[in-house]
C-alpha cells in the first residue's frame, strides 16, 4: 500500500528534552501553536530587513513568506520542515536593476518583479529537471568551492551600498557603529533565543538609542516621526504591486535561481542529517515549491523567497521538526500582513540603523560562503579551487560587468557564472594538470 501524499502526524505528548519531534509528529497544538510562534520571531528579522533594503512593503513581503511556505508545504507534500522568507540573494540585483537609492519605497519595484518572475521560473524549471533525474548534475556542477564563492561574493559585493548608505554625515556614521556594536554584543553576551535572534534584538537597542538622541535630546538626525503609526489602521488589505516584465532586468535576476538551489540543497542536507531521515527524494519537488512561491511572491509585489537558515537554527535547538509548526507559523505570518500599523512600525525604523544592520548582515553574509568552505574542507592547496575561488572574490566584490549589446551583466552575475564555467573547465584538465 503506498504512503498518503500527506503524513498522518503521529501526536507526542510532551516535548521533553532530548526527545526528537519528527517531521510527521506533532505536539498538542498549544505547544504547537507556541513553535510557531517562536519561528515566526526567528525569520522576523530577516524577512523584514530583506525587503527594507530593497525598497519594497515589508507588510507585503511577511504576508508573503506565509502565502509561499503554505505553497511550499503543499509541494513537498507536508515532508520538509521549512519557512520560506526573503531572500538576501535578489538585493544586489534588485538595486541595480531599480537604481534604488536606499532609502523609501522603491519607485521601480515592477521591474524587479518581473526579473524576480523569471528567476521563479528558472528554479521551477530545475526543480522539474531534478524531480525527473536526481541532483547529481548540481552537485557536480556546484560543488562546495563554487557555492562558497558564490555566497561570499553576495555580500562583497553589497558592502559599498551598505557604506554608503550611512555616510551622510557624521551622525549618521557614528550611529550605524552603535547600532553594529548593540547587534555584536547581543551576538556575544546573549544566552538561548535572544542570542538567535541577534539582528531583531540589536536593532531594537540601536532604535531606541536613536529615538533618545534625536527625539528626547534634539541632538544629530533626523527625529522618527510616530505619527504615522498613531495614524496607521489595525487592519487592512496588503498594497499589491503588478509585475513589469523587462526584458534586461528578467535577464539580470533569472541566474539568482542558482543561488538559491544551493541554498535549497543545503537546506534539506542540513535537516535530514539532523532528523536521521534522508529528505532527498522530495529535493525536485522542493526546489518547484520555493519556485512557485517566488513567483506567486513576484506577481503580488513581495521579494524572491528561499529556505531559511534561522529556522533551522530554531529545530536544531529545539529538536522539534514537525511540518505542521511551519503551517501555524505561515498562518500568523499572513495575518501579521493584514496589519497596517505593524507596517508602519517598521517604516519607522532609521536610516543609520538600519544601514549599520546591512554592515553587519552583508558581513554575515560574506562570511557564511567561508563557512561554506571551512565546513566541506574545501582543499585551497589545489590551484583549481583556488583560482576559482580567487577570481570569482574579486570578479564579484569588485562589481565586474560585461556588456554585450545593450545588455549588462553585473557583479554578481558575472562571479556567479564565472565560477561555474571556470571550475568546468578547470576540472576538464584532469586533477593531475591543475
Amino acid at each position: 500500500m503506498s504512503d498518503p501524499y500527506f503524513p498522518r502526524w503521529r501526536i507526542q505528548p510532551s516535548a521533553d528534552a532530548g526527545r526528537v519531534v519528527a517531521p510527521d509528529e506533532r505536539l498538542p497544538w498549544p505547544q504547537m501553536f507556541a513553535m510557531g510562534i517562536q519561528h515566526v520571531v526567528a525569520m522576523f528579522g530577516s524577512t523584514v530587513l530583506a525587503p527594507l533594503l530593497m525598497g519594497f512593503d515589508p507588510n507585503l513581503c511577511i504576508f508573503m513568506s506565509g502565502i509561499g511556505t503554505l505553497l511550499f508545504f503543499v509541494l513537498v507534500g507536508g515532508r520538509v520542515p521549512s519557512y520560506l522568507g526573503s531572500s538576501f540573494a535578489f538585493i544586489g540585483l534588485v538595486i541595480a536593476v531599480t537604481g534604488y537609492g536606499g532609502h523609501g519605497p522603491n519607485l521601480n519595484v515592477p521591474v524587479a518583479l518581473g526579473g524576480i518572475i523569471a528567476c521563479g521560473v528558472v528554479y521551477a524549471i530545475i526543480g522539474a529537471i531534478v524531480a525527473a533525474i536526481g541532483t547529481k548534475w548540481i552537485e557536480t556542477l556546484m560543488p562546495p568551492v563554487v557555492t562558497g564563492a558564490i555566497v561570499a561574493v553576495i555580500g562583497l559585493n553589497l558592502a559599498p551600498i551598505a557604506v554608503k548608505g550611512v555616510s551622510s554625515s557624521n551622525f549618521d556614521s557614528w550611529m550605524a557603529l552603535v547600532t553594529v556594536l548593540c547587534v555584536g554584543g547581543v551576538a556575544v553576551f546573549a544566552r538561548g533565543m535572544a542570542q538567535r535572534l541577534l539582528i531583531l534584538i540589536g536593532l531594537a537597542i540601536a532604535y531606541v538609542i536613536y529615538a533618545v538622541l534625536t527625539n528626547g535630546a534634539g541632538l544629530g538626525g533626523k527625529p522618527i516621526d510616530f505619527s504615522i503609526v498613531a495614524n496607521a489602521a489595525w487592519f487592512g488589505m496588503p498594497h499589491f504591486t503588478a509585475p513589469a516584465f523587462d526584458g534586461q532586468a528578467m535577464t539580470l535576476l533569472a541566474p539568482v535561481a542558482i543561488i538559491l538551489v544551493a541554498e535549497n540543497l543545503g537546506h534539506i542536507k542540513a535537516v535530514g542529517a539532523m532528523t536521521g531521515q534522508s529528505l532527498d527524494r522530495y529535493i525536485g519537488r522542493a526546489f518547484i515549491g520555493d519556485g512557485l512561491a517566488t513567483i506567486a511572491s513576484g506577481f503580488a509585489g513581495g521579494t524572491g523567497v528561499t529556505t531559511y537558515a534561522e529556522n533551522i537554527g530554531v529545530m536544531a535547538v529545539t529538536k522539534i521538526y514537525s511540518t505542521l509548526v511551519f503551517v501555524i507559523a505561515a498562518l500568523i505570518a499572513i495575518v501579521l500582513g493584514f496589519s497596517p500599523k505593524f507596517g508602519a512600525v517598521i517604516q519607522t525604523i532609521p536610516g543609520p540603523v538600519l544601514g549599520g544592520v546591512s554592515i553587519v548582515v552583508f558581513g554575515l553574509i560574506a562570511v557564511t560562503g567561508a563557512r561554506i568552505w571551512v565546513v566541506n574542507k574545501v582543499d585551497f592547496s589545489d590551484n583549481r579551487n583556488l583560482i576559482v575561488a580567487a577570481v570569482t572574490l574579486v570578479l564579484g566584490a569588485g562589481d565586474f560587468t560585461l556588456k554585450v549589446g545593450g545588455f549588462a551583466l553585473g557583479g554578481i552575475g558575472t562571479a556567479t557564472f564565472g565560477a561555474i564555467i571556470l571550475y568546468a573547465l578547470l576540472r576538464r584538465r584532469g586533477s593531475g594538470v591543475v
